[in-house]
């Protein structure tokens, strides 16, 4: 009985974990059905939140690889310094030579004073071919939205998921413990008759009859603090999935758990439905198409860059003479603009290559993953729906039994009662139908967790 207790808690660990994550401010009742808990589930979910902000900050990495092939614009400006110079060209700072010899000023090294000195240059260039630089980056960054948006899929998958086993393990949870707290009631009365009967001295009862039911009335009292247990957490779970928060109060419309139906797809369309819908298949051909891209473009960037443009550049000094002479040029004084046409080319052949080669290395083991999964991806659905199949047959034949243990312990109570039977018979009748309902009700919610997983293996958001 342990070792079912602990696979039940483990379905609604995660659940008592996000309990942990937030906590609302009290609110109105709500009555919620199953749908209505999915919908304001994927609509509350702040993991979906998060996903979705992925996806956005993927595009703006695709914005940032467009915008590179437009007109970009580099420039400097400072303001500095520079030697100050009066005069002209020639020797004594002379504008001009009217005698022989015209001597060059000798004076360049001379410091004679400072100038200020104000700089500009700029660039605005747009590129023109790239070598498809560009255009690869630009796919594997498509790609990249593309896997992003599978990992929001999988966590609205996955938020779904988590709604119904919050949903179910309640049910399932709750029904334990309300025919758990009938049989304590039943145990009681019996054991209160017995007790009379010892202290009257009748010899209808025995002593070890007492201890028989004290025995188990201790055992179901455990059984039903768990299942006590169990529902909260699985509530608090749902309250917190679907944004109620765990100060809010919720209540579903569900009587009791039910199985649903068995699926109308056959194993084979469902193989097919997850090779095609699951967000991690897409994931991994949004992943294989972004790799090769990536190993396209490392190999571009081998390659340089031909661009077109306008280039200028702007100086003045204030406390300098300027040389009016095409030949001559004043670094400190001078202005220039001009229309280029040019090919820039920055590269490192070893670490192109050795960036090509991860990119190629990467990419091939995203195909052996991908073998894998052609393999696992089936082994996964076939596996879900072998339990489905197991858990769909044993719910049936565990409702006769737990009908039929009913019965049992319902006659056992009566001979027990008049005195025809012992209390170790009635609690050995009492064990097996504990047993019998809690199995049969288990079942259910593992069968209903079964096509929960066949759903979530496909890509199904319902």
């Amino acid at each position: 009985m342990t070792s079912k207790h602990d696979e039940f808690a483990r379905l609604t660990r995660v659940l008592s974990a996000l309990g942990m994550l937030m906590v609302a401010g009290p609110g109105q009742a709500d009555t919620l059905n199953l749908q209505q808990a999915v919908e304001m589930s994927l609509t509350a979910d702040p993991r979906i939140k998060e996903s979705e902000q992925v996806v956005e900050a993927a595009r703006g990495l695709l914005q940032e690889v467009q915008g590179n092939a437009g007109w970009r614009i580099g420039m400097n400006a400072f303001i500095g310094l520079a030697p100050e110079v009066e005069g002209g060209f020639y020797q004594g700072g002379a504008q001009s030579c009217t005698a022989l010899p015209c001597t060059p000023r000798s004076d360049g090294r001379e410091l004679n004073g400072v100038s200020d000195w104000t700089h500009l240059s700029f660039a605005l260039i747009k590129p023109l071919f790239t070598f498809g630089k560009l255009e690869h980056y630009g796919e594997a960054a498509q790609g990249s939205i593309d896997i992003k948006r599978g990992e929001l899929k999988k966590t609205r998958t996955d938020t779904v998921y988590d709604t119904k086993r919050a949903y179910y393990g309640y049910l399932a949870a709750r029904d334990i413990r309300v025919y758990l707290d009938d049989m304590l009631e039943r145990l009681e009365k019996e054991l209160v008759s017995v007790e009379k009967n010892l202290a009257d001295d009748t010899g209808i009862a025995k002593q070890s009859d007492l201890y028989a039911l004290q025995t188990a009335k201790g055992l179901l009292s455990k059984y039903a603090n768990q299942a006590r247990a169990l529902e909260k957490i699985s509530l608090d779970g749902l309250k917190v999935l679907t944004g109620i928060g765990l100060a809010g109060e919720l209540s579903v419309t569900d009587e009791r758990i039910e199985p649903v139906p068995f699926p109308q797809a056959d194993l084979a369309e469902f193989k097919s439905r997850a090779m095609q819908s699951r967000p991690e298949m897409e994931q991994l051909e949004a992943g294989l198409r972004a790799r090769r891209a990536l190993v396209a473009a490392k190999k571009s960037d081998r390659m340089p860059d031909v661009y077109a443009g306008v280039i200028g550049e702007f100086n003045y000094a204030s406390r300098r003479d300027s040389v009016d002479n095409p030949y001559l040029n004043d670094s400190f004084n001078s202005a220039g603009l001009t229309p280029v046409v040019g090919v820039k080319w920055d590269t490192v052949f070893g670490v192109a290559s050795a960036r090509v080669n991860q990119a190629q290395a990467e990419l091939e083991a995203l195909n052996h993953k991908k073998a894998f999964a052609l393999e696992g991806v089936p082994f996964e659905v076939s596996e879900a729906y072998a339990h489905a199949q197991a858990n769909y047959a044993s719910q049936r034949e565990l409702a006769a039994s737990a009908t039929a243990a009913r019965r049992w312990l319902i006659a056992s109570l009566a001979d027990f009662s008049a005195g025809l039977e012992s209390a170790d018979k009635m609690t050995d009748a009492l064990k097996n139908y504990v047993l019998a309902q809690t199995e049969y009700v288990r079942t259910i919610n593992d069968y209903n967790m079964n096509v929960a997983q066949l759903a979530r293996l496909t890509g199904e958001l319902k």
